[in-house]
């Protein structure tokens, strides 16, 4: 009999109905309130992958170990409010390790926070093409993607973009967020 108890909160933890009829077919279908629809089918919360430390094992190359600590000293400049000194760092990340992923990613981000909007899109795509087994990863190229399509003016880009990072991630806060401000967007003032 206890066995059964373990069973069925496994059963529940693993199996999250959607709270409305439909909701699976909308996020797939992509129409009208995907957001919410994608948000209320989702999966639980992906696990924080970003430390790039963590990717160095003794196995790594060191061609490849130098080109993560470097892109993990970029990522904090670009947390510390220094984008341009970021782009610098980033840009040889690249140098070193050509199919360092996660160098790519930041580099779109630091031409993002430089306005530079479809060089940052252009950084993603290849951040994608070589992140394509990395759902946590994903889930941060496509909510990147997002932000690019909003400073675009491109919204309805910018939502299916959020919704995919959400769908990959639930646990993806700019998307989430993104979403929320989109859909208080479209709400009608009232008078």
């Amino acid at each position: 009999m206890p066995q059964e108890a373990k069973i069925r909160e496994q059963d529940l933890k693993t199996r999250r109905p959607s709270t409305r009829p439909g909701a699976k077919e909308a996020a797939r279908d992509g129409g009208a309130g995907e957001g919410r629809a994608a948000s209320e089918s989702l999966a639980p919360p992906l696990p924080d992958d970003s430390s790039l430390l963590a990717k160095i094992t003794p196995a790594t190359a060191p061609q490849r170990a130098a080109s993560l600590r470097l892109t993990e000293e970029g990522r904090k400049l670009l947390d510390a409010g220094d984008p341009q000194k970021a782009l610098t760092r980033l840009e040889k990340t690249i140098v070193i390790d050509s199919t360092n992923a996660y160098g790519y990613f930041y580099l779109a981000k630091a031409q993002h926070r430089l306005g530079r909007y479809k060089e940052s899109l252009n950084f993603l795509d290849v951040a994608e093409s070589r992140l394509n087994k990395e759902p946590f990863w994903l889930a941060e190229v496509h909510a990147l993607r997002g932000e690019n399509y909003r400073a675009l003016g491109m919204m309805q880009q910018a939502e299916a973009s959020y919704a995919l990072a959400l769908r990959l991630n639930s646990g993806n806060r700019t998307a989430a967020e993104a979403i929320s401000r989109l859909q208080g967007e479209d709400q009608p003032a009232s008078r």
